[in-house]
């Protein structure tokens, strides 16, 4: 798996909540997916492994 990109994570959750009338977890899980994570909170986990460890899971 590459680095996921955080801008386009950030960019989509934020028009599908505001545009798409999500709740911001809802559009967090949509960002999440879009990248190829189960849900917003496997996105975060994965970053902060990679913060953590320096290295790509």
């Amino acid at each position: 798996m590459t680095i996921p990109d955080i801008d386009a994570f950030e960019e989509r959750a934020a028009i599908a909540e505001y545009d798409g009338g999500l709740t911001r977890s809802e559009a967090e899980n949509l960002a999440a997916r879009a990248q190829g994570f189960r849900d917003a909170d496997a996105y975060w986990q994965w970053l902060a492994d990679y913060v953590t460890t320096k290295k790509v899971p």
